[in-house]
């Protein structure tokens, strides 16, 4: 595939692209950072157990490579900001980021300001192989979390990844191609994999309480597992879609343009969206169903920084990390000492966004 910009003047001249959508400018990837340090040193540092400030930023100095620095933090606090609080913030920043970077990455691929990580199954697929493990468990006797560590989340993953094969699989069977179909495919593969998932929620009730616990989204974490479960897939993910923002820039302007530029729309757009839904996978199975994130994101960076996805991606996925971790904060602590299911608060704020760039912004062409 042949690069979309740079090769000197000439080149540059002759990509409308180029002209009008202006690079990554550092000062939003600046903003972007102090928004993740601002958010993680917040997350950390609020609790039940009130944790100073200079003695938290100090020990998280201090777990940098060369770096020897005394906290005053005493050995019980120390413990409880490495082995339970960092972890938490830690895959929020990794789950917030993948579901904001897969969110903007979709509304590029299908030029729909609407999409979202859910849109090719991904979510309907995840909740069902949840709930199949919950009442399978149920169903020989055992105990509802006496199980393997990795079931749920690899049930989770599975269920995913065999949704969006399936959405593949429709959409090109008939041989249109066309993200139309995909979307439509994606709305047939999630209803029906809604009504097993409702099927199988009926014949056990007493696994309600604890699948609406999981589909209502959360991010409790015991220790370091669910963030090295996760990392390498947003490694993947991250890079694979990062590498390509330049070809969503051009995409936008039609795959008949696109194609004249040296870009192959197909490839590009099937190579993105299974990135993408990679991505929302791995979250989804750690976390649960968090909704809203790949809406709220995108959109508000795209209304600051411009509609350039070389400045959207990046910054939407810093900014969703950010934003997830406040969130947590807020389901943390708005009704201590319970909890509030991240997923209600995700959703409080962006069930109102969602209506407004409906009416606004539904037929704006990204």
């Amino acid at each position: 595939m042949k690069p979309v910009d740079g090769g000197g003047p000439a080149k540059q001249a002759s990509d409308p692209v180029a002209l009008r959508l202006p690079r990554l400018r550092p000062v939003w990837l600046v903003i972007g950072l102090l928004a993740v340090l601002a958010a993680l040193v917040l997350g950390v540092s609020t609790g039940p157990v009130a944790l100073p400030l200079p003695g938290v930023a100090k020990e998280l100095l201090a777990l940098l490579p060369g770096v020897d620095l005394d906290s005053g933090l005493s050995e019980r606090e120390r413990a409880l900001l490495v082995e339970l609080r960092l972890p938490r913030v830690v895959l929020g920043l990794l789950v917030g980021g993948l579901l904001a970077l897969a969110g903007a990455c979709y509304q590029g691929v299908f030029r729909n300001p609407l999409a979202d990580p859910h849109l090719l199954g991904v979510a309907a697929g995840a909740g069902l192989g949840v709930t199949a493990v919950i009442t399978l468990r149920r169903g020989a006797g055992g105990s509802a979390t006496a199980a393997l560590p990795l079931a749920t989340p690899l049930a989770a993953f599975v269920g995913a990844v065999a949704a969006v094969a399936l959405t593949y699989a429709l959409a090109t069977g008939g041989g249109d191609r066309s993200p139309a179909t995909l979307i439509l495919a994606g709305v047939a593969v999630s209803a029906f994999l809604s009504a097993g998932q409702t099927f199988l929620m009926q014949r056990d009730a007493d696994a309600i309480r604890e699948i609406y616990s999981w589909l209502l989204g959360r991010l409790g974490t015991a220790g370091w597992r669910d963030v090295l479960l996760v990392l390498p897939y947003a490694v993947v993910t991250a890079v694979v879609v990062l590498a390509h923002r330049r070809d969503l820039d051009v995409l936008a302007v039609g795959d008949a343009e696109a194609a004249g530029l040296g870009l192959d729309p197909q490839r590009t757009r099937y190579v993105l969206t299974a990135a993408a839904s990679l991505g929302t996978a791995a979250a989804v199975s750690v976390s649960g169903l968090i909704g809203f994130v790949g809406i709220i994101v995108p959109h508000t960076v795209r209304l600051l920084a411009g509609a350039s996805h070389r400045t959207i991606l990046p910054v939407s996925m810093l900014v969703g990390g950010a934003f997830l971790v406040l969130a947590d904060l807020v389901a943390r602590t708005a009704a201590a000492p319970a909890e509030i299911p991240i997923g209600v608060v995700t959703a409080f704020l962006g069930a109102p966004f969602f209506v407004l760039v409906l009416r606004t912004g539904a037929r704006t062409r990204l």
